[in-house]
């Protein structure tokens, strides 16, 4: 009695690279348990092929014009649990790396890893084991032997308040540009002073000056 082959790993590819998504349909072929089912150029490219073709494995680039990998991970690992997503990019940037994985990505590897170690992640994302690129773990256990940047907890209006307190503004004027009262201006700088633990205007403007927490 003859045994079927175990069913072949289905895997999307996310990149809007041309080239990089030819070169991984290429290496997929060498390996007889892994079938390329589809191909993103961006991330909302990457979800509608999911709902339509419920790939096993998306490698998902992080950095993408649309939308980025960050982004569409988090979205189909909402939308499709089943379809596990592993970062495949360039960047191994500490906020990077912590992003995506807090996104729901299963591994993160860098884009000069070889083939055989890219198809043995493939295997253990569809396993549903984790695996990360030797250079990415090393980033992430210096980032936790550090404490956390300042200012990562400030929300969107924060943020846009503080970027017109490093421009000089008081909270009046501060006010009139954001369109809201200043009692709720006076409310949001009370926020930032406590949230990057300084006791005045002019030592938050230094600490986001140095911590480039504004641009």
């Amino acid at each position: 009695m003859t045994t079927s082959p175990p069913p072949r790993i289905r895997v999307l590819i996310a990149d809007d690279h041309t080239m990089v998504r030819r070169g991984l349909a290429t290496f997929l072929k060498v390996f007889d348990d892994l079938e390329l089912v589809g191909e993103a150029s961006g991330g909302q490219e990457a979800i509608r092929l999911c709902d339509r073709l419920r790939p096993d494995v998306v490698l998902m680039d992080m950095v993408m014009p649309d939308m980025d990998g960050v982004v569409a991970t988090h979205s189909i690992r909402r939308q499709f649990s089943s379809v596990q997503v592993v970062a495949l990019t360039s960047f191994k940037d500490e906020t990077i790396v912590q992003n995506a994985l807090q996104a729901g990505a299963i591994g993160y590897l860098l884009k000069d890893v070889s083939a055989d170690e890219l198809a043995k992640a493939i295997r253990a994302a569809a396993a549903g084991r984790s695996i990360l690129s030797p250079d990415v773990a090393e980033v992430l256990v210096q980032a936790a032997g550090q404490p956390p940047k300042p200012g990562l907890n400030l929300t969107e209006r924060e943020r846009a308040v503080l970027i017109l307190m490093v421009e000089g503004l008081n909270n009046t004027q501060i006010a009139e540009k954001l369109g809201v009262s200043p009692s709720t201006i006076k409310s949001h700088v009370s926020n930032i002073l406590d949230k990057l633990d300084v006791s005045s205007r002019t030592e938050a403007v230094t600490l986001a000056l140095r911590n480039g927490l504004v641009s």
